[in-house]
Order: C-alpha cells, then structure tokens, then sequence
C-alpha cells in the first residue's frame, strides 16, 4: 500500500474545495433565490454596425470601413456611394449574414454569381445595392472584403423630378 504525505493530502483537499467553489458558482448562482435576471438591452454591447448612413444596410462588427477607398454623393435627387469594408470573416458566413440582414430589412435578393468572388444585388423601391465579396489571396488567415454599391433615388422617393419638381399625376 502506497501512502500519500501529508502536503499532498493538503494540495488535494485545496484543490477540490476550489473546484467545488467553482462549480457552486455556475450552478446556483450567489446566494439568490436562484432565479436569473433578464440582461438588460442597454448593458448588451454592440454586434453589428450600419454600413455609412443608410440605416438599413449591416454588417458585423468584424467589418471594417476603409475610407480611403470608399467614396459616397449626395445632391438634392440622388444619394450613392462606394463603401469597402474588411475584416477577419469567412466569405460564406458572411455572405449568409448580409443576405439574412437584407431580408430583415425588406431587401428583395435579385441576383447572385459566385465564382472565386460573390455578387448579391439586393433591390428596394428607390434604391438598389451591390455587394462583391472576396478574400485576400492569403486564404484562411487573411481578410474578407465587401465593396457596396449603393443608390438611393431621392427624387422617386419624394416623388419629385430630376429638378426636384414635383411630379403631376
């Protein structure tokens, strides 16, 4: 019969009593009467970013603007733009999450190609939106890509003409 010292008994005993610690806090919480309390939305940190200001176009935090190589216009009968984004996500799941985030917001998918690259053309009234999705040629370890083309007819939408008159019916 082998005998255990008397530190390994203590170490042991320590040991255990930490793990018991451990696991009483994940099972029955702190002295409550056991009942979880809703997260509040307000303490909830943030999981998604609109792309520029259209308010109906997102992304995951992940993504990135690049401003540098993105550009947008306004006038009185016209609102577009260029907008590149990168990050560290797979191009499928983010393909799949563009396309559930557009139907959330009343996106219509028109089209998709994809070959090495993905193309999603998503229409509204007044307003269409490209999206080309590739990845860095590092593969797995590099960056995702989403250019958005994007344009919103103003002028449709106010029912006024390229002058910004309004249109008679």
């Amino acid at each position: 019969m082998r005998m255990i010292s008397v530190g390994k008994k203590l170490f042991l005993g320590c040991a255990t009593l930490l793990m018991l610690n451990l696991l009483s806090g994940c099972y029955g919480g702190s002295g409550s009467s056991g009942s979880m309390e809703p997260i509040k939305e307000d303490s909830l940190s943030q999981v998604t970013t609109m792309v520029e200001s259209y308010g109906d176009i997102e992304l995951p935090l992940e993504m990135i603007l690049e401003p540098e190589k993105s550009m947008a216009m306004r006038t009185d009968s016209f609102q577009g733009g260029i907008h590149i984004y990168r990050g560290r996500v797979q191009i499928a799941s983010l393909r799949d999450y563009i396309i559930a985030s557009m139907r959330n917001h009343k996106w219509k998918l028109v089209g998709e190609a994809s070959y090495k690259n993905v193309m999603l053309a998503f229409t509204k009234p007044n307003r269409t939106c490209m999206v080309v999705l590739s990845e860095d040629s590092t593969g797995v370890l590099g960056k995702t890509q989403a250019n958005f083309y994007v344009t919103v007819d103003v002028a449709a939408a106010n029912r006024l003409n390229p002058f910004g008159e309004p249109v008679t019916q």
